[in-house]
């Protein structure tokens, strides 16, 4: 019921992650990344703590292969799960297991790994991770650009209702947590038109946080 990527970039040592799917809020329970780590999907029959426990062991100096590996190893029920993984050096690893449901494949390339199940078909982690790599720009907008190019290429089996994009830097916490938790619309271009007001403004919050007395003001009501 879900399709998502996640993504390094090189330039900037960023980590980002967007996933969609036809069930509700799906960013927060499937998407997480640490800032200096990596970031990991965790999805198909979703438990959220695979995330944190491959992070935390990707922390600790292990690559994706050999943390995915190992949090497969000590997991129950690894049959049902999906879960991808990029490092801090740009190695992904993703584990489908043969549960996983309907159509479900997985691809990955130069610094992003993508993955899905209940597919319209299985191009779809391969038409991702080409979006990815032939996006130019700022790693939100290469994700985006990466999600638009699966939802193209048929997306899920069903329409999608939520979607999710998370990007994390060089501070503890998401430089940027876009979410659309339910619509019957399209979630993924509510993220995009989220992400298109949110981009300019990325680089302030960041700055309102770390010293607010050089925090540029929108002169909003309300603004924080």
């Amino acid at each position: 019921m879900t399709f998502s990527l996640v993504a390094r970039c090189a330039e900037t040592g960023m980590f980002g992650l967007a996933i969609s799917s036809s069930s509700p809020a799906v960013a927060a329970r499937c998407s997480f990344a640490r800032a200096g780590v990596g970031a990991v999907a965790s999805q198909n029959v979703t438990d959220p703590s695979l995330g944190p426990a491959t992070l935390d062991l990707m922390q600790g100096d292990m690559s994706a292969q050999a943390a995915v590996d190992e949090v497969m190893r000590v997991s129950n029920f690894t049959e049902y799960r999906q879960l991808i993984a990029i490092d801090k050096n740009g190695a992904t690893a993703i584990h489908s297991g043969p549960n996983s449901l309907g159509i479900w494949t997985q691809a990955s390339g130069l610094d992003v790994a993508s993955g899905g199940n209940l597919l319209a078909n299985d191009t779809i982690p391969q038409a991702i991770v080409d979006g990815f790599v032939a996006a130019k720009g700022h790693i939100g907008d290469r994700l985006v650009a990466a999600m638009r190019a699966g939802l193209a290429a048929g997306g899920e089996a069903g329409p999608v209702h939520s979607a999710g994009m998370k990007i994390v830097d060089n501070v503890s916490w998401p430089v940027a947590d876009l979410r659309c938790d339910w619509t019957e619309g399209c979630p993924i271009e509510n993220i995009a038109t989220a992400w298109e007001v949110y981009k300019p403004q990325l680089d302030a919050y960041i700055q309102r946080a770390l010293d607010p007395r050089e925090a540029p003001s929108y002169g909003v009501p309300g603004n924080e």
